[in-house]
């Protein structure tokens, strides 16, 4: 069996009155983040992390934010492309863990929601998701919530 790790990262202005999407979950904030697309940080990370993992790329390799045609979409139009990508080439995935970080609004009432989200559009057990959340402690960018990022770390196999 051949395994392979893949990391991604993303990070996303916060402005007010925008909307806040996480791993495809709409979350109650006053703030929201800055994108051509519809900003989920989270779901953009996993793409990176998938991409990087087969060495191919990035996910503005597939999906410039130059183009008209991805103005708003819905990340998880990119999530499932990206995944067809990784399954047509015989892998499949052994694990998700994703953190994001946000100083507020609290995200624990959300993370089931958002491996349930992810789960249903990967064809997923939700036990092989993981989704944590961490604020910056009020430092940084983050902390001042001028911004919020995200980790993520796959492992496939073939």
């Amino acid at each position: 069996m051949e395994i392979r790790v893949g990391n991604g990262f993303d990070i996303h202005e916060l402005a007010p009155g925008l909307p806040l999407r996480l791993c495809g979950v709409t979350i109650p904030s006053e703030q929201g983040c800055v994108a051509h697309s519809d900003g989920d940080v989270a779901i953009h990370a996993l793409c990176d992390a998938l991409l990087g993992a087969l060495a191919l790329g990035d996910i503005g390799k597939y999906f410039p934010d130059t183009s008209d045609e991805y103005k708003g979409i819905d990340s998880r139009i990119l999530l499932k492309r990206i995944f067809e990508m990784v399954k047509e080439r015989g892998w499949s995935i052994g694990n998700i863990d994703i953190t994001i970080m946000l100083q507020k609004p609290k995200l624990a009432p959300y993370i089931l929601e958002m491996r349930e989200m992810l789960a249903s559009e990967m064809d997923l057990d939700m036990e092989r998701i993981s989704v944590k959340a961490t604020t910056a402690e009020k430092l940084g960018f983050v902390g001042r919530e001028e911004g919020i990022a995200t980790f993520a770390t796959i492992l496939l196999l073939n």
